[in-house]
């Protein structure tokens, strides 16, 4: 989805933020009508993708979620389509947004792809998988094991290779994290 602001002057370049949905199976939906708007009212274009394993495309398409690998590369792709397609977006000033799984996306990003990102903001990110799986019901932990393959107990440098955590030593875009006592 791309969300341009209506003040826009001609022959303007606005700063870019990718948005990255929530939940590991879920969509870009209405309830974030207020944050896209909010961002428009600020002077943002907003683009926010519907990465691999998002629902409402078939189950094809829900079949192909690959946590915190091809995953990540779609929401990459997406920035990278909008600066080259987009002539109202500075290539200069380009951010990543997320809470939750979508937080997850954006520490991936910045980790990943730290040139490409000038600020990020991750809201209650999964942050260390390993971590996350000693804590989880079996349950949980079954549904990370068909997403990665095998459980971490099983392959735990899999699961270490998909946790932002073990990536913080190269962090080099401005980023805010929030969470609170609520948050595992």
């Amino acid at each position: 989805y791309i969300f341009t602001p209506k003040k826009l002057a001609a022959g303007h370049k606005a700063p870019l933020l990718v948005f990255v949905h929530g939940g590991v199976h879920a969509n870009f939906e209405t309830s974030y009508a207020h944050i896209i708007r909010e961002l428009m009212d600020q002077g943002y274009v907003v683009v926010a993708p519907e990465y691999r394993g998002s629902t409402g495309y078939g189950r094809g398409f829900y079949n192909q979620i690959d946590y915190g690998g091809t995953e990540i590369d779609d929401t990459h792709d997406v920035r990278n389509w909008a600066v080259a397609n987009l002539p109202q977006v500075d290539p200069a000033r380009v951010g990543i947004i997320g809470w939750s799984h979508g937080g997850y996306h954006t520490l991936m990003n910045i980790f990943r792809w730290p040139k490409d990102y000038v600020v990020a903001y991750a809201g209650c990110p999964v942050s260390d998988l390993v971590m996350r799986m000693g804590y989880k019901s079996q349950g949980y932990r079954d549904i990370y094991a068909g997403f990665i393959g095998k459980q971490a107990e099983d392959n735990p440098m899999e699961y270490r290779k998909r946790s932002p955590v073990f990536y913080a030593d190269k962090l080099e875009t401005p980023l805010l994290v929030h969470s609170n006592t609520n948050d595992e």
